[in-house]
């Protein structure tokens, strides 16, 4: 987020930003701007801020729940700057590469900035549930599941609208949301308290757990708890939220010595590899750790002194099953309204 100064000084743009974004909003709801909708169901997953809220961690936990109870589900997502279905780029180096990696043949992938396009594209050859990545602001497309996520360590991105602050839409969007997801954290009334100011849906709490440290960047080793205990790391990342990595890093115990961040989606080159293994020695540091997400934006071919891993992670709602239940309630609340 920027400064209290800098956000003062870029306040004017930010209601600017508010008025565009407001006025966008009611043209779609009041059909000035079209809705189309795909014949399938559709569970958007998206936040009020830039940044990480554990966006992908919950797009890939939907779509193993729904592989679970027998579909394939179509992950629809715009691709990072634009990146069209068939063309490679950042997109495909790290979110939609990390859910092909993990997902393998449980679900199709529709890539673009058509996604009703791509997702009739997808109805043709039969899919019929498509999870909307980072879909709240896709307005153009009709859903029957709004899930919205809050980061506890900062959900309202200071405050602040674009782009003096964080927030993509004003706090009042909410009131679209039809279940609410407060990430990090067991409990957080306040962060309840302002959400309840401006909807209805029904909130759950969920975290993002480890499930395993892997080398990077072949990530087919699994290092051992006991080593991971007795190690210290350099940690860094290119996300969205830097800050919520190493702090999930203290919560599960390891040992940094040393963090840097990088811009959201970053392609690390062969020179800053060397820089961070050698930020990694000055430290004392006996390993480099990213996210799995970073480690598609790795020189592949690029040697360094201290091994390099990765945190393999996923989603740990703190009910499950109550949560599933509020979606599959919302989708057909949707669908009897659409039908009358």
């Amino acid at each position: 987020m920027a400064s209290r100064s800098l956000s003062a000084a870029l306040w004017p743009a930010s209601v600017l930003y508010g008025g565009i974004v407001r006025l966008r909003a009611a043209m779609y709801h009041h059909g000035i701007l079209r809705v189309r909708r795909l014949a399938g169901a559709v569970i958007s997953v998206g936040n009020l801020t830039v940044g990480g809220t554990g966006k992908t961690p919950m797009v890939l936990w939907l779509a193993e729940r729904l592989a679970a109870e027998g579909h394939r589900p179509a992950i629809l997502t715009r691709g990072y700057r634009g990146m069209g279905s068939s063309g490679a780029g950042p997109a495909q180096a790290d979110e939609v590469s990390l859910l092909r990696r993990r997902l393998g043949q449980h679900a199709h992938f529709g890539i673009g900035k058509d996604r009703y396009r791509t997702g009739r594209k997808l109805e043709e050859n039969g899919t019929r549930w498509f999870i909307l990545d980072d879909g709240f602001q896709h307005l153009a497309l009709g859903r029957d599941v709004n899930i919205v996520l809050l980061d506890a360590t900062d959900p309202f991105g200071g405050g602040y609208l674009l782009p003096a602050g964080r927030l993509r839409e004003p706090k009042a969007a909410l009131a679209r949301a039809d279940m609410i997801v407060i990430t990090r954290a067991d409990h957080a009334p306040a962060v309840e308290a302002v959400a309840a100011r401006y909807s209805r849906a029904p909130i759950f709490y969920a975290h993002t757990e480890l499930e395993a440290v892997v080398d990077a960047p072949e990530m087919s080793q699994v290092l051992a708890a006991t080593d991971r205990a007795r190690m210290k790391f350099l940690a860094f990342c290119g996300i969205g939220n830097p800050a919520a990595f190493f702090y999930d890093l203290r919560r599960w115990g390891f040992a940094v010595v040393a963090q840097h961040a990088f811009r959201d989606h970053h392609r690390y080159t062969p020179d800053e590899l060397a820089m961070l293994d050698r930020a990694a020695a000055k430290a004392g540091a006996d390993a480099i750790l990213c996210t799995e997400k970073d480690v598609f934006n790795l020189p592949s071919d690029v040697k360094t002194r201290v091994p390099k891993f990765a945190c393999r992670i996923h989603m740990a709602l703190a009910d499950a099953d109550g949560f599933w239940t509020a979606v599959q309630e919302a989708l057909q609340r949707h669908r009897t309204a659409a039908s009358k």
